[in-house]
């Protein structure tokens, strides 16, 4: 999630290993880093130990991102990297980044929330970086000579009827519930939607002690198998496979392949759901319909690249495999924008481990010298999984199918379905930022973050990427206190 800039870190603490910000403010930096997440982590921990200056930023209070959630310090969790995979790798830079951190080579800015980056003036651009810090909203900003974008990812959301029963959750949100609060979703827990996460999630879940009856794929795991290169050169990926397998079968899961879940039953909240098998293009087809009793739904179809601030500066984008828009990087982790770079997430959805190693590339570019070739070729061979992996478990062009007129679409403003096929078919809009137009869908308080893929679905195109002046909320006020000097040069919105 982006993350923002102001003071340094204080001694520390319950907020991190740097505690929370402490008044005054940061000298420029050789490098600021917004997101603190495996990417994020990995390049602020390698660009200290190449010798630059580092500001690292992040919205959480805790170092790790969405990824390395962990439960609040006072909730005593003996033991949280029981709910992680992979936790040493990120054990150790964290602990790399204390060190650093005491050290003064990296100023640690938890509970920032960038909301834009902007060039300085002159032929040696220095990058000010603005944003929203602590609990109390204050303004804060932050320069440095480069900027390194690891804001990583938010779910893909496909509407379905009954969606917006309480006890639907995302799968990433069930996650995100078990990880940073000890607490389940529900007690009997449907998974669904497609991508790996559903096996990890309906591990962890029912190793917490919830029963899943089902893990509802619309995907079909066969169709990795015409990316047969790229899974032999990542044997770790079968092992963890295997290792998912594994634990669906110790705990009685049924895998459900080219299934979905079509329809959510419930009064106050989800009582069971509706699963039908689809066809190559994510149909229903018809009579295969079956109902399951649940009392919570842990749903979604992948990560979206969060690239708000990328995309605000200008960065080239590309499409990814599975059709979700990400920046169009260099090997090294360039953007298109000099100065700029990015890591994780952001250039393609792929997992932590190829965000740690783009991460400590993206720092060796940061500081002028060539990475490891060891790391080029893990990248290389990572990518090439995820790229496999997006593939494989892009959505169908026919889901659209589950929806009819009257599903809302966009939650925000309660813009249902029909109006959005009204606005597209009969009105005439042509792309989704028309539509957004008539209809609303997409103005409300997620920015269409939730509802984006399928505004773009039901108006018949492929997701565009935005250019927002802000990437998240900003008080009025912050902005009528930006110094003279400091003036808010921002793109205009787009979309």
């Amino acid at each position: 999630m982006p993350t923002s800039p102001s003071e340094p870190a204080g001694p520390a603490g319950p907020a991190g290993p740097a505690g929370p910000a402490g008044p005054g403010p940061v000298a420029p930096a050789d490098l600021a880093i917004v997101g603190a997440g495996p990417a994020g982590l990995a390049a602020a921990v390698t660009a200290a130990d190449l010798g630059l200056r580092v500001t690292l930023l992040d919205a959480g209070e805790l170092p790790g991102g969405q990824y390395y959630r962990r439960p609040a310090p006072e909730l005593g969790a003996p033991r949280p990297e029981a709910l992680h995979h992979g936790w040493a790798a990120f054990a150790r830079r964290e602990a790399a980044l204390r060190a650093h951190i005491a050290a003064g080579r990296i100023t640690y800015l938890p509970t920032h929330h960038v909301w834009s980056v902007v060039p300085g003036k002159g032929p040696a651009t220095e990058w000010t970086l603005h944003a929203v810090a602590g609990p109390d909203e204050r303004a804060a900003g932050v320069r440095a000579a480069a900027v390194l974008l690891a804001t990583g990812a938010y779910e893909r959301q496909l509407p379905f009827p009954g969606w917006t029963l309480p006890g639907v959750v995302g799968a990433g949100g069930a996650q995100a519930m078990l990880k940073a609060g000890l607490v389940l979703p529900g007690k009997r827990v449907v998974v669904a939607g497609s991508g790996p996460l559903l096996l990890a999630v309906a591990g962890s879940l029912s190793a917490a002690g919830a029963a899943v009856p089902a893990v509802v794929e619309a995907g079909a795991y066969t169709a990795y198998a015409g990316h047969l290169p790229a899974l032999l050169r990542n044997p770790g990926k079968l092992v963890e496979a295997a290792t998912f397998g594994g634990a669906l079968a110790r705990h009685r899961i049924r895998l459900l392949t080219r299934h979905a879940v079509t329809e959510a039953h419930g009064t106050d909240r989800v009582e069971a759901v509706t699963v039908a098998r689809l066809d190559r293009d994510w149909r229903p087809l018809p009579g295969t319909a079956r109902r399951i009793p649940c009392d919570a739904l842990a749903v979604g179809h992948g990560l979206v690249p969060q690239l708000e601030l990328a995309t605000g500066l200008g960065c080239a984008t590309r499409r990814s495999p599975d059709g979700t828009v990400a920046l169009d990087l260099d090997a090294e982790g360039r953007t298109s924008v000099p100065g700029i770079l990015s890591a994780g997430e952001t250039g393609g959805i792929g997992g932590a481990q190829l965000a740690l190693t783009e991460g400590e590339i993206a720092a060796h570019a940061a500081a002028g010298r060539p990475a490891p070739a060891a790391l080029t070729r893990a990248r290389a061979r990572l990518r090439a999984f995820a790229d496999a992996m997006a593939s494989a478990h892009r959505p169908g062009r026919a889901w659209t199918g589950w929806l009819p007129d009257d599903t809302l679409v966009c939650r925000c403003e309660e813009v249902p379905a029909g109006r959005i096929r009204e606005a597209a078919g009969g009105l005439g809009a042509r792309d989704a930022r028309t539509v957004k137009l008539l209809t609303r869908a997409g103005m409300g308080w997620c920015q269409g973050r939730m509802c984006g893929p399928a505004i773009a679905a039901l108006a018949g195109q492929e997701p565009a990427p935005d250019r927002r002046p802000f990437s998240c909320p900003v008080p009025l006020r912050h902005l009528a206190e930006l110094p003279p000097e400091l003036p808010p040069e921002l793109p205009p919105a787009v979309g």
